[in-house]
């Protein structure tokens, strides 16, 4: 008998794993809560949906950026913007037969594991409760959709948004705006502003290193990529020596010099910040003191009055399905093996829950493939897993500051490369997880 399986999302880590189930004999159902696969790629003009804004473009190239077993169609760009991707994301469905199984307009609202290891899933479609239960669960609801804000004392009385409801930069215009974060979303939306707001400035807590897209004439993640037989501490070292050589220190154009080593946070892909800064369309300043009003003081001691503040402070990682007592990431270390795996929760599988220094969905396809055969039986899990998850915990591949943002990277080149090694490891064997 076939197992039956549910998949919570149907983004592009949701996707690949109905397809990789499915191609392993298992019934498999999607529930969703958009109206179209995509995931945050589906973009959406709609106040409070999680998606891209209009003008997003991947910051990954196409080089790195695809899965295996589908690759980006011909004339793709080295950056394909969102439209092009979710055209990429619905063929991969519609190609594997994933878009039929997936029911839309659908919030799962609890996840119950029973006594025999089943799961008893309760959702709603259309103000209609339903409950189904499975064999294994299989979680893809990304990590980029409940909004982390910033605390400072003191009150702002303009608009204040999270980079979560910023959509187009249009309604910004002619206005004071003020971006907090030092993230590819929040020099994105500082880039975006700037060319109709009245001024846009960008608050940073700390020095961040900007990746430009290109380098040496092709994609920086490409040549990234051909540097995989280097170590990464001389790989990281090289990186942070050429951007300093390529680009100038940031104090020398007002913003700050990282006070940490390249690696040690997720780096920031933008190549037109710096230009708009040395085109005096956005203003570097340090972190913010405290609001008064539509004052905002900085720590420099400078202040300024502002329109609009964007906060561009990254998400919680949530799972508000599961009972915190059984499953709760929102803090702390995310101990999963290979970042998919629990150690003591049978049938349960997370899918796309790391972010890499480069783009996730090939990682994803590749965690779907394992966690498939793990179900199926044909890859086992280690007899040491507890073990294995506290290692890959204390010896991570990046020592990177403890900030809530840095919970679950991965070097990308080095993961891929882990999970295809247990991919030739899969047997006939029982399962013994």
């Amino acid at each position: 008998m076939n197992r039956s399986v549910c998949v919570i999302g149907a983004g592009p880590s949701g996707i690949t794993a109905a397809k990789n189930f499915k191609e392993q004999q298992c019934d498999v159902t999607v529930y969703d809560y958009g109206t179209s696969v995509g995931g945050n790629w589906h973009f959406d003009d709609v106040s409070g949906h999680s998606s891209v804004f209009e003008t997003t473009h991947l910051i990954s190239s196409r080089f790195t950026s695809e899965y295996e077993d589908y690759p980006l169609p011909p004339g793709t760009p080295d950056y394909p913007s969102h439209a092009q991707l979710l055209a990429y994301f619905k063929g991969y469905a519609d190609h594997f037969g994933v878009t039929p199984l997936v029911q839309f307009q659908t919030l799962v609202k609890a996840c119950i594991q029973e006594q025999d290891g089943r799961w008893r899933v309760t959702s709603e479609r259309l103000g209609v409760a339903q409950t189904a239960t499975f064999d294994a669960l299989v979680v893809c609801n990304g990590h980029h959709w409940k909004p982390r804000w910033p605390e400072y004392p003191g009150t702002f009385t303009g608009e204040y948004l999270h980079s979560h409801t910023f959509k187009r930069a249009a309604p910004f215009a002619g206005k004071r705006v003020l971006v907090i974060g030092g993230g590819n979303s929040a020099c994105d939306i500082a880039v975006e502003t700037s060319r109709v707001a009245a001024s846009t400035d960008i608050s940073w807590r700390r020095g961040y290193f900007l990746a430009p897209k290109f380098m040496f004439g092709q994609p920086s993640d490409r040549f990234y990529f051909q540097l995989n037989f280097i170590p990464i501490s001389i790989r990281t070292k090289a990186t942070q020596f050429l951007l300093n050589l390529m680009q100038g220190r940031n104090s020398s154009i007002g913003l700050q010099d990282p006070d940490h080593k390249f690696g040690q946070t997720h780096p920031t892909v933008n190549s037109e910040l710096y230009y708009m800064v040395r085109h005096g369309r956005v203003r570097p300043r340090v972190d913010i003191a405290h609001f008064d009003g539509r004052m905002v003081q900085f720590t420099d001691g400078s202040s300024a009055e502002y329109d609009v503040v964007i906060a561009a402070t990254g998400y919680w990682i949530d799972h508000p399905f599961f009972d915190r007592s059984v499953i709760d990431f929102s803090a702390g270390q995310v101990p999963l093996y290979l970042r998919f795996l629990p150690a003591s929760v049978r049938h349960l599988y997370f899918i796309g829950l790391f972010q890499p220094l480069g783009c996730i969905w090939p990682g994803a396809e590749l965690q779907s493939k394992l966690a498939a055969r793990h179900l199926r039986g044909t890859w086992r899990a280690p007899s040491n897993i507890d073990a294995r998850i506290k290692k890959q915990i204390a010896h991570p591949e990046y020592n990177q500051l403890r900030t809530p943002r840095h919970t679950i990277t991965v070097d990308d080149i080095n993961f891929r490369k882990r999970l295809r090694a247990e991919l030739k490891r899969s047997t006939s064997a029982d399962s013994s997880h």
